[in-house]
């Protein structure tokens, strides 16, 4: 737990500030499993890396063995997934209620969905990114709210507040993950139902570090969340059309959101801090560049709807503008 307040012990009999403490759920004797054989190279570290939201995720982590973990709330139900290579197939286990929902989407949750093949590299750094990275491939995780939350707190913010933020929060309003993740030293966690965050009192943002316009639009991205599910069904240019309906919801956040529900390729995110200037810097050597810049030298990709997979291959080349000013400064609004 950051920061300065104790955790928070769950029990079954008790409820804080009116919202229900999570009931610690049973333990299943063992995993449903799952195998999938991928068509090609695949690298579950690339794959799945967007879904984690800073080294202590409660929903999220990897382990020595190179196995994922990854805890989410389903439609089935709150699950949790452990993925692992083992020769040239993926092996997939899962625990608790959504444990069938998150082995059916496996293949698509590794990028079966996904057309790594279309895509022509037009610069060199980006033929050579591709070249070193052949795993990369793009997720999509069929789930809305749980990337709309977490991309709504980090919009104006450092990632370290963001991070910090969406950790206090899930470890205090959550309910402990299925199966083994959910015990021990540290436990993984589901993250709230839409029900649990809309009764988050606002002293409790204000502890967590987010301000009121980041959590009364997620207060009302969690009261629609029902329509705002129903956009995995759409294309990612109607899904966030439908998003963006949502004060608070911009050109920003509904592409962060698309790039890992939906596994979208064609969603560059604009109106980023860093992503302008990182893309003009590898491909033109101009570090000052906008969003207006950075869209000019995607361009090339346009056609074949493949510019958030280049942005993804500028980003693993590591080609970035040396900094020229310190960083932002951190801060805690929760102790305040």
């Amino acid at each position: 737990m950051a920061g300065r307040f104790a955790p928070r012990t769950p029990s079954h009999a008790s409820v804080r500030d009116g919202v229900p403490a999570p009931v610690v759920p049973r333990q299943a004797a063992g995993p449903r499993v799952r195998t999938w054989v991928p068509d090609g190279p695949l690298d579950l570290g690339l794959v799945l890396g967007p879904l984690r939201r800073g080294g202590g995720d409660p929903t999220f982590r990897a382990t020595r063995d190179g196995s994922v973990w990854r805890a989410a709330r389903t439609p089935a139900g709150p699950g949790t997934l452990r993925v692992y290579a083992c020769g040239g197939e993926v092996r997939g286990e899962a625990w608790g209620p959504g444990a069938d929902w998150l082995l059916e989407g496996l293949p698509e949750l590794l990028g079966a969905a996904d057309e790594p093949g279309v895509f022509e590299p037009r610069h060199r750094l980006v033929a050579l990114a591709r070249h070193r990275r052949p795993g990369l491939r793009l997720t999509r995780t069929g789930l809305v709210l749980e990337s709309l939350i977490p991309s709504v707190l980090e919009q104006k913010v450092t990632a370290d507040e963001a991070y910090r933020a969406w950790r206090r929060l899930v470890s205090w309003f959550g309910e402990p993950a299925p199966g083994p993740a959910g015990t021990g030293e540290r436990p993984m966690w589901v993250m709230p139902a839409p029900r649990t965050w809309a009764l988050i009192p606002s002293w409790e943002w204000h502890r967590a570090g987010v301000d009121d316009k980041r959590a009364s639009t997620i207060l009302r991205a969690v009261r629609l969340a029902a329509r705002l599910e129903q956009t995995v069904g759409m294309t990612p240019a109607e899904a966030r059309a439908r998003l963006e309906v949502v004060p608070g919801v911009g050109p920003w956040t509904s592409a962060e959101v698309v790039q890992r529900s939906h596994g979208a390729p064609d969603a560059v995110t604009t109106g980023d801090l860093h992503l302008p200037r990182i893309i003009g810097w590898a491909l033109a050597g101009n570090r000052d560049a906008d969003d207006a810049e950075m869209l000019r030298l995607l361009e090339p990709y346009a056609p074949a709807g493949q510019r958030h997979r280049a942005a993804r291959y500028v980003l693993l080349s590591g080609d970035t503008p040396p900094r020229r000013h310190p960083k932002m400064r951190k801060t805690d609004i929760g102790r305040w």
